[in-house]
Parts: structure tokens; sequence; C-alpha cells
């Protein structure tokens, strides 16, 4: 998978998720139902914490600056702001190319680069410990609770 597929696929499941959540809030607001905002909220979690980390990712590998990797992890908390994200991006160039990265590509320099060199070369291995870390992290907050109590 490309660094472009990957990032669009993730930008946009993460506006897919939020369209999820919005509906599931209308539905309780109107009384129709309280359970499916739990589900929702759950899958909404989990795949913003996942683009989050393909965020990272991206930013590593495209050499992006500070103020891109950091609009495209704040523009994860706006509704549906990581699709147009991804069209600008795309539009400029900067989700353009391989992953830079690879066996037989640049050679990492620090340890960010170490880690995303190392995730390149064992790509189901990361995706399982990466699965395992951004569950955790979700299971953590689910027993942490909302962040406003209920009322």
């Amino acid at each position: 998978m490309s660094p472009r597929l990957l990032f669009r696929t993730f930008a946009t499941a993460e506006a897919f998720t939020w369209a999820g959540l919005i509906l599931a809030l209308v539905l309780r607001a109107t009384g129709v139902t309280d359970g499916a905002v739990s589900i929702a909220g759950g899958i909404h979690g989990f795949v913003f914490l996942s683009y989050c980390v393909v965020t990272v990712f991206m930013w590593v590998n495209q050499r992006w600056g500070a103020g891109t990797g950091i609009l495209g992890l704040a523009l994860s908390v706006i509704p549906f702001a990581t699709v147009p994200f991804e069209i600008v991006l795309d539009r400029k160039g900067k989700l353009a190319g391989e992953w830079r990265l690879r066996p037989g590509g640049d050679t990492p320099r620090g340890f960010i680069e170490h880690v995303q060199a190392w995730v390149l070369r064992r790509p189901l291995l990361a995706i399982g410990l990466l699965f395992i870390a951004v569950a955790v992290v979700f299971v953590v907050l689910l027993w942490l609770g909302p962040p406003v109590p209920k009322g």
C-alpha cells in the first residue's frame, strides 16, 4: 500500500466514523436510542487513534514540516476535516512517492526513522503490535470514561 493510499484510507474512515457518531448523537437526542452512541463512539475512537498514528507515520515518511503534521493531528478533532486536508495534501504533492525508508530505500536517521524502517521491514508484525497498542489505549480511555460526566 502506498503512503498516499494509506493516508487517504484513514482520512476517509475518520470522516465516516464522525458521521456515524453524529448520527448516533442525533438518535440519542431525539429519543430514538441511547445504545448507538456507545457503538459509534467506540468505532470512531478506534479509527481516530489509528488516523493519528498514520498521520505521524506519514509526517516522518513525507518529511512534512511541523506545521503540516500538527495541523493533520489537530484537524482530526473537527468533524470531516481530514478529507479536505488529505485532498489539499494530495494536490500539493505531499502524499506522493513510495515509502522512503523501505528496505533498499533511504538510510534511517534518528530514533523515529529507525522505528519506521523497522515497521516497513516487518509490516505484519508491526500492524499486529500497532493494533494491540491502539486497542490498549482505547480500552484505557473507555475505562476512564467520557470527558464530561453524565448529568
